[in-house]
């Protein structure tokens, strides 16, 4: 499941784990030189997870290689799987700032390749001081966790430049999103062009996991892409919009009930009640999930209109018993 901002929270992936579970979770992505500063408490919510929700990797971004490096050590303390950078989000503010989908610039990435080692560096350190404070008790060395990118295949054209950049790093995955910066999401996915990557990946480094994503909206379809592409994985973002089983073998979302979907539901903002009791999370976040639920059934549209106006998660809580 991919990550994406107010949405992929510890809330939203224990729901899907207990639908139909992906094979791997990814947090929100979370800024490392906000967690290295006196803002680090209002982005702690962002990396709370439970037992529920593994594999899960953290998703990570930001401008300063030293952040990353301490941020790297603090989620291998925290019991995470895995540390994801995101090089290829093109929200306007964040590139105009020369952060994620920036980094795909010649000009910029040196300092990308920096901050991939200081993670490496702060991944490896972590793991050896696991090992020093177990004094000999483990048999075997602990495993830093795997570094992985997110990102896109260009920033105003393709450019296979900066893929070569990254698979010389010897990354543990790489997560191709298949439409170029400037393209935002305007443009069908080019899952040519991930192909290609991958191609570029058997050269340069085999055992760097290629991952693609984009436009998949079924188990199906993104099995078929990545058979044809010969992908190590597939990752689905807006798919899970149209259906929270989007990960099963078998999806019966479409043929799931009123009451069911409206359970569901009922189901998502209890958890969400109970998780964010201090207010971390603003209730207007929910709107974004009514529509998966409130949705294909008669008076649908005029239930989400009532849910969507609510003001608090005890009056969401008896429309939806009503």
């Amino acid at each position: 499941m991919a990550p994406m901002d107010d949405v992929t929270d510890t809330v939203f992936r224990q729901i899907i784990a207990s639908t139909a579970p992906a094979d791997l979770y990814f947090t929100e992505f979370v800024n490392v030189d906000g967690l290295q500063s006196p803002g680090r408490e209002k982005l702690l919510p962002k990396l709370r997870f439970t037992d529920k929700e593994h594999p899960l990797i953290a998703q990570v971004w930001g401008k300063i290689p030293e952040n990353f490096y301490k941020t790297a050590k603090e989620l291998t303390a925290m019991g995470f799987d895995g540390m994801d950078l995101n090089f290829g989000c093109p929200e306007k503010n964040i590139v105009r700032n020369n952060a994620c989908s920036a980094f795909i610039l010649p000009q910029n990435r040196e300092l990308a390749v920096e901050i991939i080692k200081a993670c490496l560096k702060g991944l490896k350190e972590a793991a050896e001081e696991i090992d020093s404070q177990s004094r000999g008790a483990k048999k075997t060395k602990t495993t830093p966790l795997p570094l992985s990118v997110k990102t896109r295949i260009g920033f105003n054209d393709v450019d296979l430049s900066w893929h070569e950049t990254l698979l010389n790093q010897k990354l543990n995955m790489l997560t191709i999103h298949g439409r170029t910066r400037k393209q935002m999401s305007k443009v069908p996915a080019d899952w040519s062009v991930i192909g290609r990557i991958r191609e570029l990946r058997d050269q340069l480094s085999p055992s760097t996991l290629i991952v693609g994503n984009g436009d998949v909206l079924t188990r199906q379809q993104g099995e078929e892409l990545a058979q044809k592409y010969q992908l190590d994985g597939v990752m689905v973002g807006r798919g899970v919009f149209q259906d929270p089983y989007v990960f099963a073998k078998n999806s019966h979302w479409e043929s799931m009930s009123k009451q069911a979907r409206i359970d569901l539901y009922r189901k998502h903002v209890q958890l969400f009640a109970d998780t964010w009791t201090r207010g971390e999370r603003k209730m207007i976040t929910l709107n974004k999930f009514c529509k998966i639920y409130i949705n294909g059934f008669d008076g649908a549209k005029e239930l989400r209109e009532q849910l969507m106006g609510a003001t608090t998660t005890d009056e969401l809580l008896k429309l939806l018993s009503s």
